[in-house]
């Protein structure tokens, strides 16, 4: 016959009750911190990645890549995210939106594959939801960030009809545009939104660790015998 275990005195049972509402608390804490770190560290990157083509333009080099002139275009160096300058003569259509509340116009140069996004001009009275007018026709200089047109937010709507008109030459099926004025280091707001979302990551990062290790630990106590002397 085993000998019975003998009832275990009250600061005994005070402390294997404590120990039992610790580790409790440590299972109720571990099954929520977890999943929660783990949900906002993909998030963050996420976001990091979406934010990425505006970081990196903040260290894009100064010096602008020179697409040419009327009769002397270089389309053989067209690349995305970099400051660039090109010279043309508008068409006479354009593409009017709004973006981040501002009015902005989508101006095509003449057999290019180029588009120039800008405010509006004085002479371009346009209210939206009525006709719009035709852009400012004088020949322009330009000087921005280039980047494909599939990328630039506010004129998805009109993509269609863009690819459909007449008088710009797409190169490799592809039109771009040049976002006047946009010049790289002038805007810091991407790299401090960058540095914060890095720093969130890194601290659901450490989170997501130490609910792990926390969560083989529990499993690895379970497993172990509970035994009490005698």
């Amino acid at each position: 016959m085993s000998a019975s275990q003998p009832p275990l005195g009250p600061e005994d049972a005070r402390a294997e009750r404590i120990a039992q509402l610790e580790r409790s608390t440590r299972r109720r804490v571990t099954g929520v911190q977890l999943p929660v770190a783990l949900f906002c560290l993909a998030a963050a990157l996420f976001l990091l990645v979406r934010e990425g083509p505006d970081i990196a333009y903040v260290f894009a080099r100064r010096e602008p890549v020179t697409l040419g002139g009327e009769g002397d275009y270089h389309f053989d160096r067209l690349r995305p995210n970099v400051f660039a300058q090109v010279h043309g003569i508008p068409l006479g259509t354009a593409f009017y939106g709004v973006e981040r509340g501002t009015r902005m116009v989508l101006v095509p140069l003449q057999d290019t594959p180029l588009l120039v996004r800008r405010p509006l001009l004085g002479t371009e009275e346009w209210v939206p939801g009525r006709r719009p007018p035709p852009p400012d026709p004088r020949p322009l200089g330009v000087r921005g960030r280039l980047l494909p047109l599939e990328d630039v937010p506010g004129f998805k709507d009109a993509a269609p009809r863009i690819h459909a008109l007449q008088g710009l030459r797409p190169v490799d099926g592809r039109l771009w545009v040049l976002r006047e004025g946009e010049h790289p280091g002038e805007d810091n707001g991407p790299l401090l939104i960058g540095l914060l979302l890095l720093g969130f990551a890194g601290l659901n990062a450490v989170l997501a660790l130490r609910g792990a290790q926390a969560l083989l630990q529990d499993r690895a106590a379970k497993r172990r015998p509970n035994l009490r002397s005698v």
